[in-house]
């Protein structure tokens, strides 16, 4: 088993960066939806919005924790996709959750949801671009 310096799984550090790259780019955005959207009077938006960021951001880091453990540990297939339905389960029943209880502001969760998405895949996009270019 390959581990880091700390005695965690070992993580390639293009994910760590990519992983770094989109917390970052989601907190700008957060800012700027608050900068944009409470002088405008769209304040709870604004911060479910960020909800959806941060949910987004959470299930990326798990995402990578639990691809880490499936290399290493080498669970079975069965509990690996338990793991990755419940995951998904639980951010889906709180948007919902948020949409339906603090509604019309609430869907902003799912607004947050698909700018982190976005933000993903531009910052995984990065460092293939760079390396395809490289070749």
């Amino acid at each position: 088993m390959l581990t880091g310096m700390s005695g965690t799984p070992y993580t390639p550090p293009v994910t760590r960066k990519t992983v770094r790259r989109s917390a970052i780019s989601a907190a700008v955005v957060g800012v700027v939806a608050l900068v944009v959207a409470v002088p405008a009077g769209y304040t709870a938006w604004a911060l479910f919005g960020i909800v959806g960021l941060a949910m987004g951001l959470a299930n990326s880091v798990l995402a990578v924790v639990a691809v880490t453990n499936f290399a290493t540990k080498q669970p079975t297939k069965a509990r690996f996709m338990g793991s990755v339905l419940s995951r998904l389960a639980v951010i889906t029943v709180v948007a919902f959750a948020c949409a339906l209880l603090f509604r019309p502001s609430g869907f902003g969760v799912f607004g947050g949801l698909a700018v982190f998405q976005f933000i993903v895949v531009v910052c995984s996009m990065l460092p293939l671009i760079k390396e395809i270019r490289q070749k």
